[in-house]
């Protein structure tokens, strides 16, 4: 521990000597010059659109999470729907297992995968969607929430079943390790191997892009706007890098004590900073009550008709699942590395714990935003904007200070999806170099490092090419899924089968697969 935080004083003091030196302006250009043809390249093949009229083009990596998110629905006879109870059952305790392999709970993996994924697209996202597609957009929004948990359910099942437990206690699992060991199963132990590395350097790439960088500059920027703006405030005019070395050592001091650490602080700050959204909104909502009827009617008479905003009902779906499946994240793969530290020797408990984190974050917390914007009536003010200023002119029309209250969320929303994400990263960088600690200290001082460079940058490029990472995983883990997805299906169907038992055992491998040779 001593090594890790000298060698993350050194690395922070040279970063923020760098910093203090040189012009951000001049860092900046430079820095997008170098890696701005390459990123643009990638970005536009990750995202690369299918024309649908003149005005209006469908990313096909929209389609093709949204066709995995499809299949898995019905394929597993909508679990998503007649699983979600036993998802609650679980996540209280229910099938808790004594002594079960595993660092962390039910409820500690759910909250630690949903820190990763509740944040900036809940706040900004949707008031993006709605600013181009209207109120309508909100339907396809909660749509694509509902089919992503099928998608969660198969990822973090596999997750947990082709996870590989350490000397030391620890686990490792996700995308990496059921590409690899599940299609060698199969018979494809090449390609498992192939897709397994591709999708570790994709997420490498995409934790310290869009699950650092992207997360600190915007939190420091927040908090720069409501503490007097670049004029005034004491972290504007060059000293944004004092912000980012305040929050590496916050980070730090969590993500040494690895995923038992993280997980003790995002079960308190996740249910405390969707507590304090979702208690903003309902005042919001209290204050409009009148007009919420009327809102429900906009969302659903938007979702379908042809002349609402932003290319009639087409473009209005378009936003709306766009949103929706990125903000939840669901086939991207990367939640199920979370999942994977959960206690238990019943891998698919937690495929049901784990659909309930779209569930979470676009279902409630995406709706919530969206039916602030609407009964406000902010999305048809001029002077509103889009992004986070829409939102926040939505909250101030009945709370006036709330824009104090959303900086603090975008500053918790930020640091809690950087210390999961720091994890995520984590477990494929010693996918790749291997489980040691030499690897394990490297990479978190590496991660420190660039949340410090994160946020006084103003980095386009970067930006474009992290979120091209990020999805790009959604590649090579879809494949994994539709080849692997029977495996999940028989899982299913016994603990289902022990579950209707009428003379319940313990939860074990053997009482689950006993009931469903039953069955």
């Amino acid at each position: 521990m001593k090594k890790f935080l000298l060698s993350a004083v050194l690395s922070l003091g040279a970063c923020s000597s760098l910093l203090a030196q040189t012009p951000n302006a001049t860092i900046d250009e430079q820095i997008d010059a170098a890696v701005g043809p390459t990123a643009q390249f990638i970005s536009d093949i990750i995202f690369y659109e299918l024309r649908i009229t003149d005005d209006m083009a469908i990313p096909l990596i929209l389609v093709w999470l949204l066709a995995g998110a499809l299949f898995f629905t019905f394929y597993l006879g909508f679990i998503n729907i007649r699983g979600f109870r036993h998802a609650l059952d679980i996540v209280r305790g229910k099938y808790n297992q004594e002594g079960a392999p595993g660092e962390v709970s039910h409820f500690q993996a759910l909250t630690a995968a949903v820190s990763g994924t509740v944040g900036l697209g809940n706040i900004a996202g949707v008031a993006i969607a709605i600013s181009l597609g209207g109120p309508g957009a909100t339907f396809w929004m909660v749509l694509a929430g509902l089919l992503g948990m099928s998608s969660k359910f198969v990822s973090c099942t596999l997750g947990v079943k082709y996870r590989d437990t350490h000397e030391d206690g620890t686990v490792s699992g996700g995308p990496m390790h059921y590409l690899n060991k599940g299609l060698s199963e199969r018979g494809m132990a090449g390609v498992g191997k192939f897709l397994a590395a591709f999708f570790a350097i994709m997420c490498i790439g995409g934790a310290i892009g869009a699950g650092n960088m992207f997360q600190i500059n915007q939190a420091t920027q927040q908090f720069i706007s409501v503490t007097g703006g670049e004029a005034s405030s004491f972290f504007g005019g060059g000293n944004a890098w004092i912000f980012g070395l305040i929050m590496a050592v916050l980070v730090g001091l969590v993500i040494l004590g690895g995923m038992k650490s993280i997980a003790r602080v995002t079960e308190k700050v996740v249910p405390l900073m969707c507590g304090i959204y979702i208690v903003a909104a309902i005042i919001v909502l209290l204050a409009n009550f009148t007009h919420i009827p009327e809102a429900f009617a906009a969302i659903f008479e938007g979702a379908f008709t042809a002349s609402a905003l932003g290319g009639g009902v087409v473009g209005v779906m378009i936003q709306g699942l766009r949103r929706g499946m990125f903000s939840n994240e669901a086939g991207i793969g990367s939640a199920s590395i979370a999942h994977s530290a959960v206690k238990t020797n019943v891998p698919v408990t937690e495929g049901f714990v784990a659909s309930l984190e779209p569930f979470i974050d676009t279902v409630v917390v995406c709706t919530m935003t969206a039916l602030v914007i609407i009964v406000s009536g902010a999305y048809q003010l001029d002077a509103a904007g889009d992004g986070i200023a829409l939102t926040s002119t939505a909250f101030a029309t009945v709370i006036s200070w709330f824009p104090i209250i959303l900086a603090g969320a975008v500053i918790l929303f930020a640091f809690s999806t950087m210390i999961t994400w720091s994890y995520y990263g984590l477990k494929s960088w010693t996918y790749l170099f291997g489980h040691t600690r030499t690897a394990d200290i490297s990479f978190k001082v590496l991660f420190c490092a660039f949340i410090v460079l994160g946020a006084p940058l103003q980095l386009g490029a970067v930006v474009a090419f992290s979120d091209a990472m990020l999805f790009a995983m959604s590649i090579p883990n879809m494949i994994g899924l539709y080849l692997l997805a029977p495996v999940v299906k028989r899982d299913m169907q016994a603990f289902l089968a022990y579950a209707r038992s009428s003379k319940k055992q313990p939860l074990t491998e053997e009482a689950v697969e006993a009931e469903a040779i039953k069955a």
